[in-house]
């Protein structure tokens, strides 16, 4: 079905070629005893009529208005202006009589430009423009003026014929996406009451007994993650870019999200965080700096959780771990071993880019990484400059 802009046309259309028919019958009736070959003209507005009433359902929709249709339709139109300097005095048509269609044949431009658009029409109207012309020997004000009429109305029409189609797939497009939303977030609550929940409860007792289960409660961890990215909508890590192709602003958590596992989950927000290509990439190697300190140091059992925030000023990326935490003193002792984990792989790599990077760890309570990245950093050229590569952990 078209939009309802559409249909309406058509039935106006329908309803204008049945009262210019009877117009065009008038009209000849009033001066059949003026023209110079009566029978001849009379058959051809008969013919009109006949055509008009017997095509009717042809132009109630588009599907029924062929092409085949329009052409005929047309030809008929211009046979009628041409066939008037036949049936009419040559006085009559230079003081400005109506031609035998009269204004019938606008119906059939109009016709054209419902069907095909302003393109249709303006072939159409300038067709018609020529046998006016054609028929009057001269392009006199009154002719010039009809032709012009009918040539803009046409187009325009065509025209808004061809923006409301437009607007009606963009709108059966929007309507399927809020269908399928609708979809995903009901399957969404059916999971999460369900799957998820199995899947945790599997990945939490699996870690409690050990040995093989624990091994099952880990892969039943990676799959809550997955499942969970999954119908949360939430990014997958976009394709590398093509060598040579400009670089744009990244998605920091489409960076972030290799990260999540069973044992890290990643809550972002549901909007894009863009930052500068080198700056979140160095923002995300510092986050994965964060988590291979936890695997390295707080046991194959730790949980880790990666917060994204997106602010107005500045985006911040908190890493915190379930682990022993880290003991006082430590991080000095790892700096004085030549151990820069923290110092470079962290803390490095925020302070090129301008922002901050803040630790916090109680020895049994984990340990929590603050990332704080300004919206407003370094040149890009001194970020990208600033992204060297940093081993080493704590």
């Amino acid at each position: 079905m078209r939009m309802s802009v559409e249909q309406p046309l058509w039935r106006a259309l329908v309803a204008y070629r049945v009262l210019t028919a009877g117009y065009a019958v008038t009209l000849y009736c009033y001066a059949y005893h003026d023209v110079r070959h009566p029978l001849l003209g009379g058959a051809y507005v008969g013919l009109l009529a006949v055509w008009t009433l017997a095509t009717l359902g042809r132009v109630m929709s588009e599907r029924r208005c062929t092409k085949g249709f329009l052409t005929a339709d047309l030809a008929l139109a211009i046979t009628g202006i041409l066939l008037t300097a036949v049936v009419d005095t040559r006085a009559r048509i230079d003081s400005g009589a109506f031609t035998l269609p009269s204004i019938w044949t606008a119906g059939s431009v109009l016709a054209f430009a419902i069907k095909g658009g302003w393109r249709w029409a303006a072939v159409a109207s300038t067709l018609v423009a020529v046998a006016d012309l054609v028929e009057r020997g001269s392009p006199g004000g009154d002719t010039l003026h009809n032709v012009l009429l009918v040539w803009v109305a046409s187009i325009g029409i065509g025209y808004v014929v061809e923006v409301a189609r437009i607007s009606e797939r963009t709108l059966a497009r929007a309507l399927q996406i809020e269908a399928a939303t609708r979809e995903r977030d009901r399957l969404a609550r059916d999971i999460h009451d369900g799957v998820l929940q199995v899947l945790a409860m599997v990945q939490r007792r699996g870690n409690q007994a050990g040995g093989e289960a624990a091994e099952l409660g880990r892969m039943a961890g990676e799959q809550e993650a997955a499942l969970r990215t999954l119908i949360s909508g939430a990014p997958m890590p976009a394709p590398r870019a093509e060598s040579g192709a400009p670089p744009g602003p990244h998605d920091l958590r489409v960076l972030l999200a290799p990260y999540a596992s069973g044992r890290v989950t990643l809550s972002a927000p549901g909007t894009p965080v863009l930052l500068d290509p080198a700056a979140a990439a160095e923002l995300a190697a510092a986050a994965g700096a964060a988590l291979d300190n936890v695997w390295q140091h707080a046991g194959e059992r730790a949980h880790a959780w990666i917060l994204v925030e997106d602010e107005p000023d500045a985006v911040l990326v908190t890493v915190r771990d379930d682990g022993p935490g880290i003991p006082d003193g430590r991080l000095t002792a790892a700096a004085g071993e030549g151990r820069l984990g923290v110092a470079q792989s962290i803390r490095g790599r925020l302070r090129d880019l301008g922002g901050t990077a803040e630790l916090l760890s109680l020895p049994g309570q984990g340990t929590e990484v603050e990332l704080r990245l300004p919206r407003s950093g370094p040149a890009d050229g001194a970020v990208a400059g600033a992204a060297a590569d940093r081993g080493g952990t704590v």
